[in-house]
């Protein structure tokens, strides 16, 4: 029988123990909330400095001129335009073979070696420094394909940046779909591909539009890939319309077009000894903020939205 001598010291024991990793508990919140407050402190800082710089550039005029030689007439017309194209195009890229390989990963391949060996290089793949795909584009799209430092070049190349999110991000969001769900659809007779594209993909497109917007997010701040593709920084117009008053009324002519982007421009008005020209580069890189923090709300705004009419 234990001695109640010993039950007592046993007790004191595990009642210090709790009093010690309450203070340990209480001591890494208020740790982790001071370095998420000087984290604030620091990212408010820098965004003040660059909006105090680039708020007087903030005009009409600055968003409907091209690139000049000039400080005070440069403005971003052909950058904002070429980015919102390269997006379309890396959208229409990333988006048809992202869902898919995802689909076909998580419902109908067979465990084995090859899946995962196939698993394991798109994680890896997802954290290759853009800079690889940039000497990637350049050798395969640019030079072996002859497409040129064009429009097409640049949405394949942050296409395939953005495509093991995009692939990573769909399973995920297929995995959070319960089973029942798809044992339901087959207990009525349905194959898998009308269980996957009725059932399985609507219940998951929260989670799959959440990474391609996020995905897209990070593609369009991206600047060492369209460096190394040969991007220009210099342009006084804008691509071909994709619209034509002739049969067959659409033009593909502006895939082959020469383009620009904000990162770009705002890279080359930094690196530009003429002090003049940081105002512009400050406002560039609000613009460019600004796009990014709007393709995010979007993504939160969606996720939300769709989830709320879940019924599961």
């Amino acid at each position: 029988m234990t001695n109640p001598a010993t039950i007592g010291r046993l007790g004191d024991r595990a009642a210090a123990r709790i009093r010690w990793a309450r203070q340990l508990e209480r001591g890494f919140v208020l740790g982790a909330w001071a370095l998420l407050g000087l984290l604030a402190v620091v990212f408010l800082s820098l965004f003040a400095g660059v909006l105090q710089t680039g708020w007087e550039r903030l005009q009409p005029d600055f968003f409907l001129t091209f690139a000049s030689r000039r400080a005070a007439q440069a403005g971003i017309l052909a950058a904002w335009v070429g980015t919102l194209v390269v997006m379309a195009v890396t959208a229409a890229v990333a988006l048809p073979l992202g869902v898919a390989a995802g689909v076909y990963l998580e419902e109908y391949a067979r465990p084995g070696r090859l899946t995962t060996l196939i698993e394991v290089n798109i994680v890896n793949l997802a954290g290759v420094p853009s800079i690889v795909y940039g000497l990637l584009a350049l050798g395969l799209f640019v030079r072996l394909l002859g497409l040129g430092a064009s429009i097409l070049t640049a949405g394949l190349t942050l296409g395939l940046l953005i495509l093991p999110i995009v692939v990573v991000a769909t399973r995920e969001a297929i995995r959070t779909v319960p089973q029942s769900i798809r044992e339901a659809s087959y207990a009525v007779g349905a194959t898998r591909w009308q269980t996957v594209w009725q059932h399985v993909l609507p219940a998951a497109l929260p989670g799959i539009l959440t990474g391609i917007i996020i995905g897209l997010a990070r593609a369009i701040g991206e600047t060492a890939p369209l460096v190394t593709i040969g991007a220009v920084t210099f342009i006084a117009f804008l691509p071909p319309a994709p619209f034509s008053p002739e049969a067959p009324f659409l033009s593909f002519d502006w895939l082959w077009a020469p383009f620009t982007a904000l990162p770009i421009v705002t890279f080359d008005w930094t690196s530009r000894p003429n002090p003049a020209f940081r105002p512009n580069a400050a406002a560039a890189a609000l613009v460019l903020t600004f796009l990014t923090a709007v393709m995010n709300a979007t993504a939160v705004w969606l996720r939300y939205r769709l989830r709320r009419q879940q019924l599961w």
